[in-house]
């Protein structure tokens, strides 16, 4: 299938292995490029430089025909590691980058002199305007279907409108796990997808096999928004644990957010905090489960290789 995607990417199919916080690593996406797809990885999976760097270094001597890989920045001031991130990003090389929360001015203008593309997800047609003026290569259209931090707006909506509206590519985030979910975004004007959830429950994910069979057994229903992992909504799968400790801020976290001086401080603490009750829950045996996830784990049956999951969603 020939769409902008793949011909940005030179993948034999228009998808995207979403980067996912803790979950994503080298070997899905090694395995997703021998399938003929992109993958993505988040920076902040790496705790060093030098980890990062190995990263991509290995998925360059991995890469085949047919399949490429790129990294995701969060490109806001709580993220105190971005530039250096995007330094050693841009001095080794991969085939693109995938920005987050935040303005990407930077991103593109780096990637770009050494001839690595820039997608940025957007969320409303504001957004997405301002990175095409920016120069961005694609635009993400995040939407009330993606898991993590999704949009507000409908895969059908966000979608049409960013195609009638931009120049550059849009590729639709959320609402993917199965074949024909990508053949509905595609009729809305998509150039490809990118699809997170599903791949949690791949046998190559580093992440607990408590976690993965949740993937398998929870199903969209189970699905809710928190604002106790990072300050902003978040979609998890509603566990006891979820239920138990509730999905909303604080009253002392909404108080301090109406102050202008400390609105920052708090988001980073609640950020941090947030990060460090995932990491738990996605690698070790706990009763603390808080696992993201999107309502495309609807369509997850089994803990499958990567390589199987990636057939399901295109043949």
């Amino acid at each position: 299938m020939s769409t902008q995607l793949t011909d940005l990417l030179k993948i034999k199919h228009p998808i995207i292995m979403a980067p996912m916080f803790l979950v994503s690593n080298t070997a899905m996406v090694i395995e997703g490029m021998k399938s003929g797809i992109a993958g993505c990885i988040p920076a902040l999976n790496y705790r060093t430089l030098d980890e990062l760097r190995v990263s991509i270094n290995e998925l360059k001597a991995a890469k085949v025909s047919g399949g490429a890989f790129g990294y995701n920045l969060i490109v806001n001031k709580s993220n105190i590691k971005y530039k250096e991130q995007l330094r050693v990003i841009c001095e080794e090389g991969c085939d693109f980058i995938l920005t987050s929360l935040g303005n990407p001015e930077e991103t593109i203008r780096e990637a770009h002199a050494v001839g690595i593309k820039v997608f940025c997800d957007v969320t409303d047609l504001h957004f997405a305007k301002k990175v095409e003026q920016l120069g961005a290569d694609a635009a993400v259209a995040v939407n009330s279907e993606a898991g993590g931090h999704r949009g507000n707006l409908s895969p059908q909506e966000l979608t049409s409108l960013l195609h009638k509206e931009l120049n550059i590519p849009v590729i639709s985030a959320g609402g993917v796990g199965c074949k024909a979910d990508i053949n509905t975004m595609l009729s809305y004007g998509a150039a490809g997808v990118s699809v997170g959830s599903p791949f949690i429950a791949s046998i190559e994910a580093g992440v607990t096999d408590d976690y993965k069979q949740a993937c398998v057994d929870y199903g969209a229903d189970d699905i809710v928004m928190t604002e106790r992992i990072s300050g902003t909504p978040c979609t998890v799968i509603n566990t006891p644990y979820v239920q138990k400790i509730g999905t909303k801020s604080t009253g002392l976290e909404k108080l301090l957010n109406k102050n202008k001086t400390l609105k920052k401080w708090v988001k980073m603490i609640r950020f941090y905090i947030g990060m460090k009750t995932t990491e738990k829950a996605a690698l070790q045996a706990t009763y603390k489960t808080v696992w993201v996830a999107g309502p495309s784990i609807e369509h997850t049956k089994a803990i499958l290789p990567t390589r199987e999951i990636v057939e399901n969603l295109t043949n």
